[in-house]
């Protein structure tokens, strides 16, 4: 039974709410380039397929225990760990965890202000038609000197944390579900415009073929360590955002039914971008590449080349800023949640002391691209490779890690029954295997594979 019927915080008007909410934690930059690319490169149809599994197996019982342990404690992410390792008796050392997460997501937001600040720039740069009949040195060179600009670079940065600052400060209700109520819907609406527009650009039959095709043969070992990894990143889990979202969930909602529909989203906005941006990319004849050449390079080169492109241009990089600041706020709140918690503090003063601290940690980021960009903290690594490194690639997932054993085997079985509404042995049982052995298990790997290195692994057999 839960310890409280209500957060002090706030509650979620409806299990709906929630769900935009947590959809939006979940959808951010990785949707929009990372996975569409990642499933051409990796078999296509056949990713798709061995991704959905590790959905499934993985990303959905992390999540679920994530949610539960919210709802059950009802505070902050380090606040709810405390209380419940008191209350049923189990080491402190568990608490640890919920720190770690806070950490790791205020440490991502840190860059991630930095990075969804390009986005918004590049809003302005392509409602200007900057890129109408640009050629591929011009799109490269523009983009090369904007990162060289520290200057523009915290403008935009500056503009971003405000506007999520403000929006957290004013509370779950005010703020975030009001933003939430905004925000999602135009977010799926100008998806499904740029859709429209990409079906009609003459290159998505190539578009299709590029993520849909089965290529068996494409399908290696390091594509399922890939599928998995993706499957655990992509839900926005590890990080206490999650956790303290499920803090204000109505205790009358079904977390499983949930968290399916939060993951089937986050899946079809993933899928529905790859098919809006590669069919633009092929009609103009040009290649796909990943990360930050893919989404500032390549595509305002591709919408320059087309009819009405400056405003679909624009039109993309307003639903790229839409998906970074429903993230932004996922990794504001457990870290303002326990902070106004543990000293009894304004909400709105608080958001602007930790927007300072994160926009002061950003400059980082920003000198990293130029002034900076021969300063490194551990071997090749900037300031801004080694924060993104230390957060997603160790903080994150032992965070998952743990998280799932503590809600599999720490909390009593009658919290675990009731918060999910377990009925009948098979239940139980396939919750113990999925939450406290599977999913656990394929973040290990996924662990302990980055730290090595694939070829390491590979020398080895």
């Amino acid at each position: 039974m839960a310890n409280s019927s209500e957060s002090r915080h706030g509650m979620w008007s409806s299990r709906w709410l929630f769900v935009l909410a947590a959809s939006g934690s979940a959808v951010g930059l990785g949707n929009i380039w990372k996975f569409p690319y990642i499933t051409g490169e990796n078999g296509g149809g056949a990713f798709v397929l061995i991704y959905l599994a590790c959905v499934a197996l993985v990303g959905v019982p992390i999540m679920i225990a994530e949610v539960l342990i919210g709802r059950e404690g009802r505070q902050s992410p380090i606040n709810t760990m405390r209380m419940l390792t008191q209350q049923h008796r189990r080491k402190p050392a568990w608490v640890l965890v919920s720190w770690m997460g806070v950490l790791a997501g205020f440490l991502i937001l840190s860059y991630y202000g930095v990075i969804a600040g390009w986005a918004l720039f590049y809003v302005m740069r392509m409602a200007e038609g900057t890129f109408n009949g640009a050629s591929a040195d011009f799109a490269s060179q523009a983009f090369n000197d904007f990162l060289a600009d520290p200057w523009q670079m915290v403008f935009w940065q500056t503009l971003f944390m405000a506007l999520t600052v403000y929006i957290v400060g004013r509370g779950v209700v005010k703020g975030l579900e009001t933003a939430i109520r905004w925000f999602m819907p135009m977010l799926f609406v100008l998806l499904f415009v740029l859709l429209g527009y990409g079906i009609n650009s003459g290159g998505f039959a190539q578009g299709v073929d590029f993520m849909f095709s089965f290529n068996w043969e494409s399908v290696t070992g390091e594509s399922f360590l890939i599928a998995m990894g993706q499957a655990f990143f992509t839900l926005s889990l590890g990080m206490g955002a999650i956790m303290a979202y499920g803090a204000y969930l109505p205790s009358s909602a079904s977390i499983t039914q949930c968290v399916v529909t939060i993951a089937v989203l986050d899946t079809v906005v993933a899928i529905a971008a790859g098919l809006a941006i590669f069919p633009i990319v092929f009609a103009n004849g040009l290649e796909p590449s990943q990360g930050p050449g893919l989404m500032f390079v390549t595509v305002p080169l591709a919408f320059g080349q087309l009819p009405f492109g400056a405003l679909f241009g624009a039109i993309f990089f307003v639903l790229v800023s839409f998906a970074a600041i429903t993230s932004a706020i996922s990794l504001t709140e457990p870290a303002l949640a326990y902070l106004v918690e543990e000293y009894n503090a304004k909400r709105s003063r608080v958001a602007i002391s930790l927007g300072v601290v994160c926009w002061l940690l950003g400059i980082g980021t920003v000198l990293s691209f130029n002034e900076w960009s021969d300063v490194f903290v551990v071997g090749d690594l900037t300031i801004f490779a080694f924060v993104d490194y230390v957060s997603q690639n160790i903080m994150l997932p032992l965070g998952g890690f743990f998280i799932a054993l503590f809600a599999a085997f720490a909390l009593p079985k009658a919290v675990v029954v009731s918060q999910l509404g377990l009925k009948g042995r098979v239940w139980e049982v396939t919750w113990k295997v999925l939450g406290g052995v599977v999913a656990p298990l394929g973040v290990l790997t996924v662990f302990i594979v980055t730290i090595i290195g694939i070829d390491t692994i590979k020398d080895w057999f």
